[in-house]
């Protein structure tokens, strides 16, 4: 099923998406260079909004979760993206060790870890699982499907520049931990190891401002090459730092960022003849799960929140206190499926898109967050995705054309990922 626009693809939007096709093999030499002078993260998510008039990326997550949504047909394109990216680390790798979330109560999060462990032993390599919880011996868990998963003690070698389990010495050992609790000192100082994403990629280092930064650069780039507005494909943003929201400081400095991104939405809403109310997504600069997420659209809303709105905004993942915001333009969800709300996810491995899925809400609104807590959504696999686009197809008719375009921006999401942990790596390589 593909979900169908409320809006059809109105002007803006179809001449994106025939300038993009028009532009494939320009595009894909782009990119192709492009990989030739940055290394792409090992994998990653990208989150969507198509508003009919705007196609960007709101969330670019490089700890991915949502494997298991994938449909089945695409995973021997994973296996094969997963090879690419291992070669590139350790050619002759024999153990991989894979180290997940803590929050092993959630089925559904397992049922990701377990498609990964699938995935990286389909390309050859013994994995196992370790954990940063403070275990003494292995833990069984089982799955909704009958299956079982073992997470495993944690241990440094006797030299401490390497990590492994009993009787495991592994050639990488890979984060699907967001680290936004802090880097624990297990992890710190594996001169003889690739810990993959660096640990500068977890959220107690990175920050979602820098990305947008970053990704600002790229778009400036691809928008020329292809001749389009950059705005067609970026959310504008602004940043707050060094806020207390709790005791007021910072309010202002909130409003008069909410106040300003707002009137240029509206320029630029204008200058388009659109019609839609403009909004900004106001969150934290650190961390995921949806948390500490606010619909504004007014920057009075802002200025008189009320003590249960104020910890809603700062407190993030693990109850972490949030100091630092980042107000990003909104970007209506206009697919629907059902009647309800649906945000495509693309998935990434290396440079490859492997895949992708639609979160599809029916409670939520077409300018909210899908990804709350307690959001319960169904994942549905992009169906036709593995097929080539169809050049002869009228714009905004054909589902694997919608595909391209969805994997071309999220592409351009993955290399400012790429830029963004150059810039911020605490420990650049001397060339």
């Amino acid at each position: 099923m593909v979900p169908h626009l409320v809006t059809a693809l109105n002007g803006p939007l179809l001449d994106l998406e025939k300038k993009i096709l028009g532009a494939t093999p320009a595009i894909e030499r782009w990119f192709r260079m492009e990989w030739q002078e940055h290394t792409p993260p090992f994998y990653c998510s990208v989150d969507l909004r198509n508003a009919g008039f705007k196609l960007a990326p709101v969330d670019t997550n490089l700890f991915p979760g949502g494997f298991n949504n994938l449909s089945p047909e695409m995973l021997p394109l994973a296996v094969q993206a997963a090879m690419a990216a291992i070669e590139k680390y350790c050619p002759d790798a024999k153990n991989l060790l894979l180290i997940p979330e803590n929050h092993t109560r959630n089925s559904f999060y397992l049922q990701n870890v377990a498609r990964l462990m699938q995935i990286f032993r389909q390309t050859g390599l013994n994995v196992r699982l370790g954990t940063l919880e403070d275990i003494k011996k292995p833990k069984q868990i089982d799955l909704p499907d009958g299956s079982t998963i073992t997470l495993e003690p944690l241990e440094r070698s006797k030299n401490g520049r390497r990590l492994g389990l009993k009787n495991f010495d592994p050639c990488t050992v890979l984060l699907n931990n967001d680290l936004s609790i802090g880097i624990p000192s297990v992890l710190e100082h594996l001169d003889e190891q690739n810990v993959l994403p660096p640990l500068h990629a977890g959220w107690a280092v990175r920050r979602k401002s820098n990305h947008f930064s970053a990704y600002d650069d790229v778009v400036k780039k691809f928008a020329k090459l292809v001749d389009v507005d950059p705005w067609m494909l970026n959310p504008l943003y602004a940043k707050c730092g060094e806020l207390n929201l709790q005791e007021d400081a910072g309010s202002d400095c909130l409003a008069d960022n909410v106040s300003s991104l707002l009137s240029k939405i509206r320029k630029k809403y204008k200058e388009y003849g659109i019609k839609e109310q403009p909004f900004v997504i106001v969150k934290a600069n650190a961390g995921t799960y949806g948390m500490g997420i606010m619909t504004v659209k007014d920057a009075s809303e802002v200025k008189d929140l009320n003590r249960k709105q104020r910890s809603k905004l700062v407190v993030g993942k693990e109850g972490l206190e949030v100091n630092e915001l980042v107000i990003q333009e909104g970007v209506h969800s206009f697919e629907r499926i059902n009647e309800a709300v649906a945000e495509p996810v693309v998935y990434m491995i290396d440079r490859y898109v492997v895949g992708g899925f639609y979160r599809v809400h029916a409670e939520r609104g077409i300018n909210e967050n899908l990804n709350a807590p307690g959001a319960h959504f169904v994942p549905l696999a992009f169906q036709q995705q593995h097929a080539l686009p169809d050049l002869q197809a009228k714009p905004g008719t054909a589902a694997p054309n919608r595909f391209y375009m969805y994997g071309v921006v999220a592409r351009l999401a993955l290399l400012a990922a790429s830029l963004e942990m150059e810039k911020t790596d605490p420990n650049p390589e001397v060339y």
